[in-house]
């Protein structure tokens, strides 16, 4: 409101004092002529203005390049045919007042193209005027961001706006991983609007500014102490500094003064700095002296041969003042491709037939009798046509290419990353709003598909103040005598954690010593006071006190405090110390012995598979045996109970009937072997189940507990409410609070019927102390159904949080976290968990590959003996046989007794004994041979 009300009474002031200079300036015959318009169709001579500080840094190096680019231009033929550019020059003199004077006077010359101005204060009032008379603005130096705004259609800012740079700052601190830094900046709209910017863009990196320390560029170096010195109080140690290179200087002079250049420091500057040094010959060594370690960002341009020469050209051009090349700075280039670009628009706007003419704007006449004569400010008639001219426009430049995008910025904007060191900048690398940080220069990435992953960003070493290269923390424990306020919960039990305590220190547990020992590891000191939270009656809401965290009423917690999902979202933790997650606490009982115990060792399945092979594997030895083995034959009841019989036999190598046949063997091996493999791990599963102690409870875990509807008990402050209410939606009237071990125990010997609890859900590393504080009598059910860690926790981004995240790895690593455990947490171990017989069972699963071997082997042996089989048959066939069947008359003898009959005669033939069938067979191979003996004799016996 203060900023306002400053800006309205300044406006008031101009306006009159506007008023006053117009009464006495302008005669009454300039107020007389309303309505007329003046126009000339091809004029000889057109008028641009310029509009900056002479004497300042940036304007001792426009002015040079501004005269130089008319001259360029008016000498070129190939440009405007012949018509001359006349540059009207106007000195703001770092003045807004004298700034908005000089703009009206500039606009009385009719011009159709402004130049400048170099403060974005000043551009912001210049450009209500342009708006109203339609005359573009092209701004080499005012970078303000708000300067882009639709609020302003007629300014075109023809450098890169400060919107990039702010963002090129939020990667480079984001690629040394700070996450919050102070902002120095000049109090002005180029101050505080690039510095509203950088805040937008740190936060899209979880980084922020955590403090703004603005000042005046008349404040004495008395002031600018005052503000390092509280700046130096604060906890960040990277400090971005956006000033203007007149004044910005101060800053760092006073900064070495107070030893703020050292080691652990980190001073990064907008392109004012380099500004300055590049517009210096030779720089006095001691301001190099207080300016080592800096990182500072220029707006790049490429080394192309046009910008070479005219570098080259700097020493000769008039008006470049005493101070030789070194007046040199980016801002000359941008300043010289502006009046090119007014030229290249004008050459086009007049080539479309566009008219350089003016009229008097009846908005600006003394219609209403005031005081304020403005009718001698003329419109600009072609300023629209000229304006989306210069938007289309598309060339190279001593800057690089020139063409706007449809956000009325310059495209392809890039920035050099430099290092102070020594007498001079080191350039470390670039950023491109194309693809951030790189060590290659720009341009030679737009033909590349863009990447801004983190691991594609790079930069070269830096030399930090301090003349170190190990990159600096980016902060410290703030210096303002306040210690770190630490919010201890007020156990009522399980004091093995954390209790109170009447040290001197106040409080002591496992979870303190756990963070003194890496609090000792931090290589600076961070005085603390532990503020106990609860009234020590019961246990206090772990939830409210995370909160008060984030609220800032306490800076860290420290305590077994869970790292749970909802207080990750407003406060941050450290690495965890000791995992958790919750589990289910039951009474259990032994299990009684079961008449149909010698079942249990398999499932159901496992029992079906195993009888079906047997009967299986009995059925194929009888198929291979029958034929040749005289005990596998006789009546069919005799030979069905032999298969029986020999099948279920083999489960104890007891088989009487000898195997005689070959593949008979194979099987039966093959089987044994499986037999044996069974046998032995049935025996193992059934003695375990006889001999070990089997515990049983009515609670089997966490799903048959939601299932029920018997109360559950839980640890008063603990997250596992919200979790079972929340997520697994259990209603609110079954959860009972307890408060310590002793409440545990005797709502579990209550039980459900006589007003206590089922079960208890609680933490892990509270269950293993509650079983060892009850002699192992209850035990855990079910499995441990969530996983989390207990940690210490912080503010949102304090970077406390990260550095004791590496020094609980340490302690990890080194063993003193099982010290301390050992130290408070010692525990018999219990059997954590009951036995379950479902577990205990043996499946199919881990057999299935040894019935498959057998299954297989049994049906290739199979195979093997039906091809033996058919082919015996074929060459089979009974003489007698076949004169039966040739004596039947084909019509009488239908196709169903053909087949009936033929598969009797093969079942008769696999019945018969192996011997016969080769007997038979023999007394057919000699009948055969006798009959061809015969058949030969009586062929030779015969006459001729």
């Amino acid at each position: 409101m203060k900023e306002v009300l400053l800006i309205s009474g300044f406006m008031k002031r101009t306006l009159v004092l506007l008023s006053l200079w117009f009464f006495i300036w302008f005669p009454l015959e300039a107020f007389c002529s309303t309505g007329n318009t003046s126009s000339s169709s091809n004029p000889k001579v057109i008028n641009i203005g310029a509009l900056f500080t002479l004497n300042s840094v940036i304007g001792g190096a426009t002015k040079p390049a501004l005269l130089a680019a008319i001259d360029d231009v008016n000498s070129n033929p190939n440009i405007l045919n012949g018509i001359e550019l006349k540059l009207i020059l106007r000195d703001t003199n770092c003045s807004g007042f004298i700034g908005t004077m000089e703009a009206l006077q500039l606009m009385e010359s009719d011009i159709v193209v402004a130049i400048g101005p170099q403060s974005s204060g000043i551009a912001h009032v210049i450009s209500h005027v342009v708006n109203e008379l339609h005359v573009p603005l092209l701004s080499f130096g005012a970078t303000d961001p708000t300067l882009a705004s639709l609020q302003f259609p007629y300014f075109l800012c023809t450098t890169h706006s400060d919107y990039f740079q702010m963002y090129a700052i939020a990667d480079v601190l984001d690629y040394y991983g700070w996450r919050e830094v102070i902002a120095i900046f000049v109090d002005d709209d180029y101050g505080r609007n690039g510095i509203s910017v950088l805040g937008d863009s740190l936060a899209k990196k979880r980084a922020k500014i955590s403090y703004k320390a603005s000042f005046s560029p008349e404040d004495p170096k008395s002031k600018i102490n005052d503000l390092l010195v509280e700046v130096n109080l604060k906890e960040s140690r990277v400090f971005v500094v956006h000033a203007n290179p007149d004044t910005g200087l101060n800053i760092f002079s006073v900064a070495k003064r107070l030893n703020m250049m050292s080691g652990g420091y980190v001073w990064i500057a907008t392109d004012w700095l380099p500004s300055y040094l590049d517009s210096r010959e030779a720089v006095d060594p001691s301001t190099m002296n207080i300016l080592q370690g800096v990182v500072a960002l220029r707006r790049y341009t490429p080394d192309t041969n046009l910008k070479k020469r005219f570098i080259s050209r700097w020493k000769n051009l008039k008006d470049k003042g005493s101070t030789g090349p070194g007046g040199f700075n980016s801002y000359a280039l941008y300043a010289y491709d502006s009046v090119w670009l007014a030229a290249h628009a004008l050459e086009v706007f007049l080539s479309e037939g566009g008219n350089l003419s003016f009229s008097n704007d009846p908005k600006l006449s003394d219609t209403n009798g005031t005081a304020l004569h403005l009718s001698s400010l003329r419109v600009f008639n072609g300023g629209q046509q000229l304006l989306q001219t210069l938007l289309r426009m598309n060339l190279s430049g001593l800057s690089g290419q020139i063409q706007f995008n449809q956000q009325r910025d310059l495209i392809h904007p890039a920035f050099d990353v430099l290092n102070i060191v020594g007498t001079g900048t080191h350039r470390i690398g670039y950023w491109s709003n194309y693809s951030h940080l790189s060590i290659v220069p720009p341009e030679s990435l737009y033909t590349k598909p863009p990447n801004i992953s983190s691991g594609s960003q790079h930069l070269y070493g830096v030399k930090w103040p301090g003349e170190t290269s190990k990159v600096p923390r980016g902060w410290v424990f703030p210096n303002n005598g306040q210690p770190l306020r630490i919010a201890v919960p007020n156990r009522v039990g399980y004091k093995e954690f954390v209790s109170k305590d009447n040290s001197p220190q106040g409080v002591k547990g496992y979870c303190i010593d756990v963070f003194e020992a890496a609090i000792n590891l931090l290589p600076y000191a961070v005085p603390h006071t532990y503020m106990l939270f609860g009234d020590g009656k019961r246990n206090p809401n772990y939830d409210e006190i995370v909160s008060l965290v984030a609220q800032n009423k306490y800076d860290a917690a420290v305590g077994d405090i869970t790292i749970v999902t909802n207080r990750t979202k407003i406060v941050d933790f450290t690495q965890p110390y000791m995992e958790s997650g919750l589990v289910v606490v039951a009474l259990v009982k032994e299990a009684k012995s079961s008449p149909w115990a010698f079942l249990k060792p398999f499932t159901k399945e496992m029992w079906f598979v195993t009888a079906a092979f047997f009967l299986f594997v009995g059925a194929v030895v009888w198929i291979l045996e029958h034929r040749i083995n005289h005990e596998f034959r006789g009546p069919p009841r005799q030979q069905l109970i032999t298969i029986f019989w020999f099948s279920f036999s083999t489960m104890f190598f007891s088989h009487r009937e000898n195997t005689v046949s070959t593949l008979g063997r194979l099987v039966l091996i093959i089987w044994l072997f499986v037999v044996l493999i069974i046998n032995s791990s049935y025996t193992a599963s059934l003695t375990s189940i006889l001999t070990v102690q089997q515990l049983t409870s009515g609670i089997q875990g966490i799903d048959s507990l939601i299932s029920s509807s018997e109360p559950i008990g839980i640890q008063e402050g603990s997250f596992a409410l919200n979790y079972l209410v929340d997520e697994l939606n259990i209603a609110m009237s079954r959860i009972v609070k307890l408060k310590d071990p002793e409440a545990y125990l005797r709502a579990l010997n209550l039980g459900p019927k006589a007003g206590g609890v089922a079960a208890i859900v609680d933490e892990l590393p509270y269950i293993e102390l509650f079983l060892t504080s009850t002699n192992c009598l209850y035990r855990t059910v079910g499995q441990e159904f969530t996983k989390s860690g207990l940690g210490f926790a912080f503010q949102r981004d304090s970077p406390l949080a990260v550095d004791l995240s590496t020094a609980i790895l340490q302690l990890s690593e080194s063993g003193e976290l099982q010290k301390f455990h050992n130290k408070w947490l010692t525990h018999t171990e219990c059997s954590i968990q009951i036995n379950q017989e479902e577990e205990n069972k043996l499946s199919l699963s881990s057999f299935w590959g040894l019935f498959l071997i057998c299954g297989i082997a049994c049906v290739l042996v199979l195979t093997l003996f039906c091809y033996r089989v058919f082919t015996q048959y074929r060459r089979f066939s009974p003489e007698d046989e076949e004169a039966e069947v040739e004596e039947i008359e084909p019509s009488r003898l239908s196709r169903r007794s053909i087949l009936s009959t033929s598969f009797n005669n093969i079942m008769d033939f696999v019945d018969r004994k192996e011997t016969e069938i080769k007997e038979i067979l023999k007394r057919k191979n000699i009948n055969e041979s006798k009959q061809t003996s015969h058949n030969s004799n009586g062929q030779a016996s015969s006459p001729t």
